[in-house]
């Protein structure tokens, strides 16, 4: 990953799934960054992370629910703190939930608390913490758009596709596609708004992966979780102004809407 140093990375959801193997790559790195912020709604009970903070003094856990505004402020308010004058490089918002369910059995409730968490916790989190995503960008020696100086990373789906629909066969889960398409469109709408500010933003589809989301579908997902954040971590130092508010796979494609 020549070329990609982001110093300050918080993610979203960070207590398991791909956000916990994010996590554990991201300290993984030969240069690792100066701090990663790993958000979770209940730290108490992330005994993985809790571990891999005994041995990584650059680990921070944060208490983080992104479907609760007081809680997402709280979160800002630490991570300002523990930066110290820093900007943050990287934000990756991950927190999804899915419903399984069909286009006969799908509800109100589902599709208020599946949009709730998978597509207005990523514009509120992306609100609270812009303020430190332009220092980032603003104290990078770096020109352009890139990972390294100011990003916003929102994990989406390519079930959330409206050519591909991606393994309708396997599940129709229309909250959750009907969620992952609005944050397609939100990515859009940043990369237009926060590129003069220096911000690249990007939408990501991490793969069918393995992983308790994953699995809960089928359990004939394709990938584990190391090998889509492998390929998720070997994409993020390619992206570039060319790249602002695409949607792309873990192996870089770029997708149709």
């Amino acid at each position: 990953m020549a070329g990609f140093h982001a110093c300050n990375v918080l993610v979203t959801g960070a207590n398991r799934g791909l956000g916990l193997e994010l996590v554990k790559q991201f300290l993984e790195k030969s240069n690792p960054p100066e701090r990663v912020f790993a958000a979770c709604r209940n730290p108490e009970g992330a005994q993985e992370l809790k571990y891999l903070a005994s041995k990584h003094p650059n680990l921070v856990i944060i208490l983080l629910d992104v479907t609760n505004l007081a809680s997402i402020e709280a979160a800002v308010a630490r991570v300002e703190e523990n930066l110290k004058g820093s900007g943050l490089n990287l934000l990756i918002n991950n927190a999804a939930i899915l419903r399984l369910t069909t286009l006969e059995s799908e509800t109100r409730e589902n599709m208020s608390v599946v949009y709730t968490t998978n597509v207005t916790g990523p514009l509120l989190v992306s609100q609270a913490f812009l303020p430190l995503l332009k220092k980032a960008a603003q104290q990078s020696t770096q020109k352009g758009l890139s990972c390294s100086r100011a990003a916003i990373v929102n994990m989406s789906s390519e079930a959330g596709s409206i050519k591909n629909l991606l393994i309708w066969d396997f599940g129709h889960f229309i909250s959750y596609r009907c969620s992952k398409a609005a944050l397609n469109m939100l990515t859009k709408c940043q990369s237009l708004c926060y590129a003069e500010q220096g911000i690249l933003t990007i939408t990501f589809h991490p793969g069918w992966v393995k992983t308790d989301m994953g699995s809960s579908i089928s359990d004939q997902a394709p990938l584990t979780p190391d090998e889509s954040v492998r390929g998720i971590l070997n994409t993020l130092p390619m992206l570039s102004e060319k790249d602002n508010g695409a949607f792309v796979d873990w192996k870089g494609n770029h997708l149709p809407w």
